[in-house]
């Protein structure tokens, strides 16, 4: 049996490991919206569309998750010449950690599945795919580029959603070339027929999925056992690891039998948590660990991206948090980088949530500050806060300050429960960070006129609102540290 201690300490090895996905690339769009009516051409609602965002699916969400981890990913895919294959190229170029080899081919298009969304919730989903299998030319490009890539990687991913990129005969050379190099195979896998995986180290079914492929009920752990033992017998696989949605998880592989109860407190969407558990298992079996400790890594990483709306990465800071009850824990999670702060606040923004903004230095933290947080979080639904580094704050404030460093500032910031989100900027101002946040509401004290205030013109432009927070008199960071020098 394994702890949480053991996770922490995976994860504190996943820069050193770096894994090769190759399967089916998709653009996942988001159209947000109010439905307020019902359309008088038809008994349909109407979307009034407030914001539209798009993000890197399929093999290429697998491929979020595991740098989110804080590994590195080469991805093997193909894009049509298209405008959504260039989309889906620049997304995967700005993605740190991720390095995309793709094939690009005039005939084909590329897969976009577009979600309507209303309320957090899917209005209606709408497909644009080709599920034509590649030729055996095109097929022979992919595996010359994995197979140039797997050297440098300890773990296979096959990531098939059936849109005819691993076709049989590349689905066999590739698990025939990661059996050569001694490499680990796991395969997220589609349809009935599991034979085509045969020699895989571990397939990673849902319980419908598991049923299929088995032909045999998957309702409770026995028998989620049985079919697991059928796939493993039938297919000449390694293992299997059964996701079972809010009955957990189960790992069959040789004697070992391993159910994990399922670890996420709420579920606003299941899209791409089998991405999750693929890049999990991966990147822990890359880094050469005992099966059930990759297992419980990848149980508590979807637990965390069943929390968030669409196809969401988990990253380690959020897995971290998860698996502690402890407050000091949890407001630890509240500290993010920019990129785990982007993907947080597009989850917020599916779920219909007004995320705020507001920013500082916030040195030695005074009722002053407690006043206009509340005032901030009181009017949105998540307050993010910007905090100066340590290295702008000498800048702006001399030699002498912070008085605190940046990780204790912002510790003290993520304990309170006004605050949702600390982001640390190293500018002197935070109109980067809010460019890339793009907030519905920004927050500061009314010692500033809204022309003053750095970022108002952008969130303006973008129909967003800034409010001037009341000021508590008598209260500065200035004034306290120099009556505690007194």
């Amino acid at each position: 049996m394994t702890d949480n201690t053991d996770v922490a300490g995976l994860i504190g090895k996943m820069p050193e490991a770096r894994i090769l996905c190759v399967g089916d690339l998709m653009l996942d769009r988001f159209v947000i919206g109010a439905v307020d009516r019902v359309s008088p051409e038809a008994p349909i609602p109407v979307l009034e569309v407030k914001d539209e965002t798009a993000m890197i699916g399929g093999a290429g969400n697998v491929v979020r998750n595991v740098v989110a981890f804080g590994a590195s990913a080469v991805l093997v895919s193909v894009i049509g010449e298209d405008a959504a294959g260039a989309e889906l190229s620049a997304l995967l170029d700005a993605t740190a950690g991720a390095d995309a080899r793709l094939l690009q081919l005039k005939e084909r298009r590329t897969t976009i599945k577009t979600r309507f969304m209303t309320g957090g919730q899917q209005l209606l989903r709408a497909d644009y795919e080709a599920e034509r299998p590649l030729s055996e030319e095109d097929c022979e490009r992919l595996f010359e580029q994995a197979s140039g890539a797997l050297t440098d990687c300890g773990a296979l991913i096959l990531s098939d959603y059936g849109k005819g990129v691993l076709t049989s005969e590349l689905i066999r050379d590739l698990i025939d070339l990661a059996e050569r190099a001694g490499k680990p195979v796991i395969v997220d896998p589609k349809g009935a027929d599991y034979g085509k995986y045969r020699g895989a180290t571990l397939l990673t079914p849902n319980r419908d999925e598991l049923r299929q492929a088995s032909g045999m009920v998957t309702d409770g752990d026995e028998a989620v056992t049985a079919a697991c033992r059928e796939v493993i017998s039938a297919c000449g696989v390694g293992g299997v690891l059964a996701t079972r949605s809010e009955q957990g998880m189960s790992l069959v592989q040789g004697d070992t039998v391993y159910h994990l109860p399922a670890r996420a407190r709420a579920v606003f969407d299941v899209s791409g948590a089998g991405d999750t558990v693929a890049a999990a298992m991966a990147s822990g079996l890359a880094l050469e660990a005992p099966a059930p400790l990759a297992a419980h890594f990848a149980n508590t990483a979807a637990g965390v991206a069943v929390g968030k709306v669409g196809t969401a990465a988990a990253y380690a800071s959020e897995i971290l948090a998860a698996m502690h009850e402890a407050e000091f824990i949890t407001g630890e999670a509240k500290i993010s980088t920019l990129a785990s702060a982007r993907d947080k606040v597009e989850g917020w923004r599916r779920q219909g949530r007004r995320v705020g903004f507001t920013n500082g230095c916030f040195d030695l933290l005074h009722p002053g500050h407690i006043s206009l947080l509340d005032q901030g979080r009181g009017a949105c639904d998540v307050l993010i806060v910007g905090l100066n580094s340590d290295d702008s704050v000498r800048r702006l404030k001399g030699p002498n300050r912070p008085a605190q460093t940046e990780n204790g500032r912002a510790s003290v910031l993520a304990s309170l429960s006004s605050v949702d989100m600390v982001v640390i900027f190293p500018e002197d101002t935070p109109l980067g960070l809010i460019n890339a946040l793009k907030p519905d509401i920004l927050v500061k004290g009314q010692d500033y006129t809204i022309e003053d205030v750095v970022g108002a013109k952008e969130v303006q432009s973008w129909g967003g609102k800034v409010i001037l927070a009341e000021i508590l008199d008598g209260h500065s960071t200035t004034e306290t540290l120099r009556r505690m020098a007194c």
